[in-house]
């Protein structure tokens, strides 16, 4: 069976592996740092180029996850100034197979194929074979995509959830919104608390200096900041962590509710994992299953955190496979 290769393309760095089938050949991954690349001028062309280089394999597929909007199979990275199509993946690699996915859609492909140890159960529930899956992606950003199908047929289309509304339930929601539309306006950004705003590792951040608002003791600290307070105890990082699980929960709920995904939830990224956790000590199912006017969510769903770095090259194996 032929190689393909597969690029994982984050803010920071790139991972490069070969596959065999849907199977990532774990001993060939290597990472690059997008940094070193921007700054002598260069692309992922290159980082391609430059691994192929050292493994000498000929490989007859690539498939790129990039952290960026893919559209008309053009993905570009405005962090790192770079774009590639086809035609820049092709001439990097001699591939005759060629795909750009968006890192979400990777994720989404890679449903079924992580080995069940790397897979943390939150909160259970039935996951139907077949049924339409929900990844969730909670990192740098926020995004959501349905998954459905399998093999060739499985479609995971683009979506940019991390812009929908933070949901309000209570008074302290309400002031939390507004603090963080202040917060964006004083930034000179446009004025909106999306649910990346609360959610994402900056969220976080923000939850907390609204906690220490709150608290009349306001103080800025990182997201990883937070998170070392909150695992010494200090209540501030309590309630911040508090605040982001109930709003977490709340906003499954509703993605839930619209994409039915009876084959389960699945949670990726660094808060994700960073925040497992706190996910039980402060009641992620308790609010995941909050009073609605249909009993679905008590029964009818599973959450999931996917602790699998790789998952990213896993879903472009995946999907040059399926399309054999």
């Amino acid at each position: 069976m032929t190689l393909a290769i597969l690029a994982d393309i984050g803010g920071t760095n790139t991972r490069v592996a070969l596959a065999r089938g849907e199977t990532v050949l774990a001993e060939t991954i290597r990472r690059f740092p997008n940094a070193d690349y921007k700054a002598r001028g260069q692309d992922i062309g290159h980082i391609l180029r430059d691994y192929l280089s050292t493994c000498g394999e000929a490989v007859s597929g690539v498939c790129v996850a990039a952290a960026g909007p893919v559209q008309d199979g053009v993905a570009t990275m405005t962090n790192l100034d770079w774009t590639m199509d086809a035609a820049l993946l092709s001439a990097a690699t001699g591939a005759r197979n060629v795909a750009i996915l968006n890192d979400l859609q990777a994720q989404g492909h890679a449903l079924g194929h992580i080995p069940a140890d790397r897979l943390r159960v939150l909160i259970e529930g039935p996951a139907v074979p077949g049924a339409a899956m929900l990844v969730v992606g909670l990192g740098t950003g926020v995004n959501a995509a349905p998954v459905h199908g399998a093999g060739a047929g499985r479609i995971v289309p683009p979506s940019e959830c991390g812009h929908v509304n933070m949901p309000v339930r209570s008074e302290e929601d309400l002031r939390l919104l507004r603090f963080v539309e202040a917060l964006l306006a004083a930034q000179g950004e446009v004025p909106h608390c999306g649910v990346e705003e609360v959610l994402s590792g900056r969220g976080l951040a923000n939850l907390h200096a609204f906690a220490a608002a709150e608290a009349g003791a306001p103080a800025t600290l990182t997201s990883a900041e937070v998170l070392a307070a909150l695992e010494a105890g200090d209540p501030v990082a309590v309630h911040a962590a508090r605040l982001y699980t109930r709003i977490l929960g709340q906003t499954l709920a509703d993605l839930a509710l619209i994409h039915l995904p009876y084959g389960g939830i699945h949670l990726i990224g660094g808060m994700a994992r960073a925040m497992t956790a706190a996910f039980a000590r402060f009641g992620l199912a308790q609010s995941f299953r909050e009073d609605r006017r249909v009993d679905l969510l008590v029964k009818d769903f599973s959450v999931t955190v996917v602790e699998d770095d790789y998952a990213a090259l896993t879903g472009c194996a995946a999907w040059l496979a399926a399309q054999g």
